[in-house]
């Protein structure tokens, strides 16, 4: 089963290097890394090259966004199951994709999805958060919940068929392309109650005040365009992640 894990990435050579090598590390070799740089002047490009391989589809190029460079890597990707490694984020260990892979043996999995650790970003052992997620039942939806978004992978037939990210968005875009996954009828994913990823904090939605109230805006959007609920459920969303510091 081959696995597409797609990066984003401009300018992020303090970063791109360990996520690239938590890639590497991993036991499952049927991968392929699709890299979309939208025009990096810092290093990162030199980093990369040092650290590619065959498996490696590195592309560069202006992108008008987030989203609009994942959409691109994600056109260039060829693999069944199609997983994201932001360049601040690292795989929490060696058997991620193996773990991965297992899930999906299960031919009418549509989704896998593991726990997230928020991180220092001078320091990844340092834990800030932990996201322990649950498995997916789809009343969860109109509570705001939703997975780990740098830990799930899906099957590729689920983007065929209900579309790649909506550049729309310009946070919220995870979240809204969740909700249009986890919500079509007998959608199955499966949680690996294990951690997946380690995330350095300091993400595009929670930068200034002014993303955070753009975050929710788009999170309301997302919620009602889906059919997902609407303010009970996004006030539901932001306090849920409370226990996480606990």
């Amino acid at each position: 089963m081959l696995i597409s894990i797609i990066t984003a990435i401009y300018n992020r050579a303090d970063t791109v290097g360990d996520a690239a090598q938590s890639l590497r590390a991993q036991t499952w070799t049927d991968y392929e890394h699709v890299i979309q740089d939208g025009g990096s002047t810092d290093g990162t490009l030199q980093v990369l090259d040092g650290l590619a391989d065959e498996r490696t589809r590195l592309q560069t190029g202006r992108d008008s966004g987030i989203y609009d460079a994942l959409n691109r890597a994600l056109a260039r990707t060829t693999g069944e199951v199609v997983g994201l490694l932001h360049s601040d984020d690292l795989l929490a260990a060696p058997d991620i994709l193996a773990s991965v892979a297992q899930a999906f043996e299960d031919p009418s999995v549509d989704a896998v999805y593991g726990d997230l650790l928020y991180v220092s970003r001078s320091d990844p052992s340092k834990v800030i958060r932990t996201w322990a997620s649950q498995p997916f039942h789809p009343a969860l939806l109109r509570r705001g919940w939703m997975p780990p978004h740098p830990t799930l992978f899906l099957r590729r037939r689920v983007i065929e068929r209900h579309g790649v990210y909506d550049t729309s968005y310009r946070i919220a875009a995870d979240y809204d392309s969740i909700l249009r996954y986890f919500g079509q009828p007998g959608f199955k994913a499966v949680h690996v109650p294990k951690v997946f990823v380690r995330m350095r904090v300091g993400g595009e939605s929670n930068r200034s005040v002014e993303r955070i109230l753009r975050k929710s805006r788009e999170d309301l959007r997302a919620l009602r365009t889906n059919k997902a609920g609407g303010v009970g459920a996004l006030v539901l969303k932001n306090t849920s992640k409370i226990t996480q510091f606990f």
